[in-house]
């Protein structure tokens, strides 16, 4: 059925890129969200809540972590609570998402998301990601527009890369705690277009007692002729890392002076990956209509070893802790996926019109999905061994209308079918499952009236779930003392519904600002667990909130903004013998950003990022809370010469001792005699001095 679903998709990608022209009548102006407007707005937006981020305003921005790009999404907190090799943990809209289970990403095309991941579900690596090439970023919040699907729920990022680059660069960095990282990248005419290249190598060991002995390697080849709108391009990426992960650890263990605040409980923990990809993509665009298309396939790999509760079960298990509770999760997958959209533009009873048809499919082949117990990196049990194949293919529709000057529509449909098959080491887990949903969108924008404009959104999306938890019939962990007892299989595809009222005004010269009032219901929060290969019970939720974003250019040289946002979440139905109250663990309430970047067109330049992560409920009664951050970067570079160029970032600016992340759950460390329920935490790195010197020619 899945391989019968990728066919049905590649033969109406090919389809929709040659199908004949429909006769059409004048186009309306597609505007990139920040290009000017005549009235001082930047460009058509379907919403307060969506924007597109150039390369120029990535450039003086100081980064720790690859992924931290994403923090230009106002309100979207990035942290991690394992070794940099691992994914990173996302927060956006009163959502802890995990490694990225409610919010999409793709990168030139391809998704980076992967369902039924052996760690978490929609899990969202982007340690291959480098920063240097970003050309733009388009993200969305809420599941308003119809081309967002799975994993879009409370927002989504679509990263493209440059096609090309006028002047090569090779640059080193290197910081007080071990990292050493190279680049080169650059780019050449050849017969028929470009051929960008770019290769990246990184090594650190953080501040961690444990030296965190990243090993990265990472490549591209990019070649391609014409622009985005009116070219094509193919590409070859490939990136591996190794490490050894310093996890979140039991604040107890801090304060008692048995490790100290860098140090950790289970040496061997860490991990190996590699990711390799091929794709394609081609863009024709005139008039009267805009086709395109790409393809892509991904071969990935994961080994994960972790220890989140080091003795707990080994003594329940064994009356002792000879073993521990390390586990092992392994992903070995090949993703297959075409899209294809055609968009028409034209005129309805002399008012600008378009409509856009697509259909978007993918397979992924997982050839082992493995949750194994081990003890320093050696296995010695099996809790889950599967195979699974499991393929998607929608279809979307969209139009847009402009009724009248002062009011434009936007009107979708999607349209999504699963198929889920898992070959389970126990049979009695294995399974198939056949599932569809339908999401309507609807956005209604009003004005501009003296420079502002008004927004009423309304849509359906939706997240999958892992196909173990959607085929699974017992407890498959023999740690469990509920081992062999049945088990209740989570639904398929999660329905999502949300609201939005907004403004966007650029009344103020030089100033845009937006503010958005929103709301996200999920029917379930039903997530199968990855750490424990079981599904853990959840309930319906209701995410509200405030945001305020503002980009403001008082001199072409000088740019800040500033983003505040506030939101609550909370278990709309629950059942006090399984949760003691409503809050959701880890929901993030209040975030807030300052950014300042300097660049006035001489030898110095310079940016400035504070970044302040609220508290969240750690339990569902809201007795345990984690502490709030509030940390500050710093960039300055120096153009010493014509191709010679100096940078040093000053990361936690002011040595602020906060936590990247916390969670409140039971361990026992070896020298207990009961299960303590206690913080478990990955503090913030301190100070990094961290110095840059990048080469033209």
């Amino acid at each position: 059925m899945n391989r019968t679903i990728f066919a049905c998709a590649l033969s109406a990608f090919a389809a929709l890129a040659h199908a004949g022209g429909v006769q059409t009548l004048d186009a309306i102006e597609v505007v990139e969200i920040r290009a000017a407007r005549s009235d001082g707005l930047s460009g058509e937006a379907a919403s307060a809540s969506e924007g597109t981020v150039s390369a120029r305003q990535l450039e003086n921005r100081p980064l720790l972590r690859p992924a931290e790009v994403l923090e230009v999404v106002p309100g979207l907190i990035i942290s991690q609570h394992s070794g940099d090799g691992k994914a990173n943990q996302y927060y956006l809209r009163g959502f802890n998402l995990d490694h990225g289970t409610d919010f999409a990403a793709t990168l030139m095309g391809m998704p980076v998301n992967m369902p039924t991941h052996a760690h978490g579900q929609g899990y969202a690596d982007l340690q291959y990601l480098i920063p240097e090439l970003v050309e733009r970023m388009q993200y969305r919040k809420g599941p308003y527009a119809a081309e967002a699907g799975d994993f879009a729920a409370a927002g989504s990022a679509s990263i493209d890369y440059f096609r090309n680059r006028p002047n090569a660069i090779a640059e080193l960095t290197a910081d007080s705690y071990g990292y050493q990282r190279g680049l080169l990248l650059g780019s050449g005419q050849e017969a028929f277009g470009h051929l960008l290249y770019a290769l990246e190598w990184t090594a650190d060991n953080g501040p961690w007692v444990l030296p965190e002995g990243l090993a990265k390697l990472n490549g591209l080849l990019r070649y391609s002729d014409g622009s985005r709108d009116n070219g094509w391009s193919l590409a070859a990426m490939a990136y591996q890392a190794r490490w050894s992960s310093t996890d979140q650890v039991p604040q107890r263990a801090i304060e008692s002076g048995l490790i100290p605040r860098y140090g950790n409980i289970d040496p061997s923990d860490g991990g190996e990956t590699r990711r390799m990809s091929l794709s394609a993509e081609w863009s024709e665009k005139d008039a009267g209509r805009w086709s395109r298309a790409n393809v892509y396939v991904i071969d990935y790999r994961l080994d994960l070893w972790s220890d989140f509760t080091y003795c707990l079960n080994d003594i329940a298990l064994t009356g002792n802790c000879r073993r521990g509770d390390q586990f092992e999760q392994q992903d070995q997958r090949r993703v297959y996926g075409a899209n294809a959209a055609r968009t028409w533009y034209g005129d309805w009873a002399g008012r600008a019109a378009e409509v856009t048809l697509g259909l978007q499919s993918r397979f992924d082949d997982i050839g082992r999905l493995g949750l194994y117990a081990t003890t320093a990196r050696q296995r010695w049990g099996t809790v889950s061994q599967d195979q699974v194949e499991e393929g998607s293919l929608s279809f979307y529709g969209e139009s847009r209308m402009a009724w009248h000057d002062k009011f434009r529509s936007i009107l979708g449909l999607r349209e999504d079918f699963y198929s889920f098959a898992v070959n389970s080491n126990n049979a009695q887990n294995s399974g198939k499952v056949q599932a569809s949903i339908a999401s309507p969108k609807l956005s209604l924008i009003f004005g501009p009236w003296d420079r502002t404009e008004y927004y009423v959104n309304a849509g359906y999306g939706f997240h999958s779930n892992d196909a173990r938890g959607v085929t699974i019939k017992i407890n498959p962990d023999f740690r469990d003392p509920a081992f062999g007892a049945p088990l209740a299989a989570s639904p398929p595809l999660v329905r999502a519904k949300g609201y939005e009222l907004g403004v966007r005004s650029a009344l103020v010269p030089g100033l845009q600002t937006s503010f958005a009032l929103w709301r996200l219901e999920l029917a379930s929060e039903l997530l199968f667990q990855g750490d424990a290969g079981t599904t853990a019970p959840s309930f319906p939720s209701r995410r509200s909130g405030v945001e305020w974003a503002n980009y403001w250019t008082p001199t072409s040289g000088l740019t800040v903004d500033a983003d505040l946002a506030a939101s609550t979440a909370r278990y709309t139905t629950i059942d006090p013998a399984l949760v003691p109250g409503n809050y959701i663990p880890g929901a993030i309430a209040k975030t807030a950003s300052l950014g300042i970047s300097a660049d006035p067109g001489g030898k110095w330049a310079g940016g400035l990022r504070l970044r302040y992560f609220g508290p969240r409920p750690l339990i569902e009664d809201n007795s345990v809370r984690s502490p709030s951050s509030l940390l500050v970067n710093l960039r300055a570079s120096y153009q010493a010469g014509v191709k010679q160029k100096w940078s040093l970032d000053l990361l936690n600016l002011f040595n602020r001792k906060a936590s990247d992340i916390d969670y409140y759950y039971a361990s026992q460390l070896k020298n207990e005699t009961a299960p303590v329920n206690d913080i478990h935490t990955h503090p913030a790195e301190p100070r990094t001095v961290r110095l840059s010197l990048r080469l033209g020619f």
